[in-house]
């Protein structure tokens, strides 16, 4: 009786062996988890693990990077001392070149060398005439490729090209049934006063010349030199120089600007004062004040001692 109690108290129904071979299975593999979770995600791991060093490494060499760049030495009075030679050098090789007037479409390259521009940029020139580009009207050359803003602005004032006119082709000249030149007689002409047909009667000077003659003298407010009358555009050297014994200049009663009230507008306007200098003399005039002389207007970097010379005859402190 004793032994069968003892038998029931160790036997198991079978839902009971099941849970307990459930329970076990758990425990199990409570057990090997930890052995086994490496293995299957091992390269994963590592993978995660190698991204992890490369962000490490890449913000330390930005960092170090940073820190090198920082811990440079900088010398900032050089750096501006290198800036402020290097542009007084620019401008040194700006305005050593001589200043005359002359025609883009034939000045030979001495010419142009002559006019303090660099090799360089004269083999443009060259290569541009030889294509058979043309120079039409002065303001053509700021399309040259290297050829300086300030550069352009210093040579348009000197530029007279001669439309339609042949190097090579001579000298038409009417003459006489006994073969001798018609010499057409001139009278003295004041520059200031002359009108169209008073210039026309002059040897070389047509229709056209005389308009451009009177249209550049009302630009200028009037001529104060007679050598002003050669840079009327078009105007061939070759005829000033025949009619220079005939002009003469006693009126010099100019049309003059008064640089204390000026705008930028009326300033340029003017043939010897381009937008540029008509600016910088505004804001001249903005930062200091009123002119106290004409002679201040030189403080103004893009005025040299040539340029003064030409325009300061036209300008009044007021």
């Amino acid at each position: 009786m004793q032994n069968r109690g003892s038998n029931n108290y160790f036997n198991f129904t079978r839902k009971e062996r099941n849970g307990t071979i459930f329970l076990l299975l758990i425990i199990f593999l409570l057990i090997t988890i930890p052995f086994i979770y490496p293995l299957i995600f091992r390269e994963k791991i590592i993978n995660t693990r190698n991204i992890q060093d490369e962000l490490i490494d890449l913000k330390t060499k930005q960092k170090d990077s940073v820190k090198k760049y920082y811990t440079q030495k900088f010398d900032k009075d050089s750096y501006y001392d290198h800036y402020q030679h290097s542009e007084k050098k620019f401008h040194a090789e700006l305005v050593k070149g001589e200043l005359f007037y002359f025609d883009p479409n034939t000045l030979s390259s001495d010419g142009w060398k002559k006019l303090g521009i660099r090799d360089k940029t004269i083999n443009t020139i060259q290569n541009f005439i030889t294509k058979g580009g043309k120079f039409r009207q002065p303001e053509d050359i700021k399309k040259i490729w290297g050829l300086h803003e300030e550069e352009v602005q210093r040579l348009i004032p000197f530029i007279r090209i001669v439309e339609n006119v042949s190097i090579n082709e001579p000298v038409k000249q009417t003459t006489t049934s006994n073969k001798y030149p018609q010499k057409k007689s001139m009278e003295m002409t004041d520059i200031n006063l002359a009108d169209t047909n008073t210039w026309m009667r002059l040897p070389g000077i047509g229709t056209k010349l005389s308009s451009r003659i009177i249209n550049f003298r009302d630009k200028l407010g009037g001529f104060y030199s007679i050598e002003q009358v050669a840079e009327t555009f078009g105007l061939p050297d070759s005829v000033f120089q025949k009619i220079r014994p005939a002009l003469v200049l006693h009126d010099k009663n100019l049309k003059l600007i008064n640089i204390n009230t000026a705008s930028i507008d009326e300033l340029k306007q003017h043939p010897y004062i381009r937008y540029n200098l008509a600016n910088l003399i505004v804001q001249y005039r903005t930062q200091h004040g009123n002119f106290k002389s004409i002679s201040e207007i030189r403080q103004i970097m893009l005025v040299d001692d040539e340029l003064y010379k030409k325009f300061s005859p036209y300008l009044v402190v007021q």
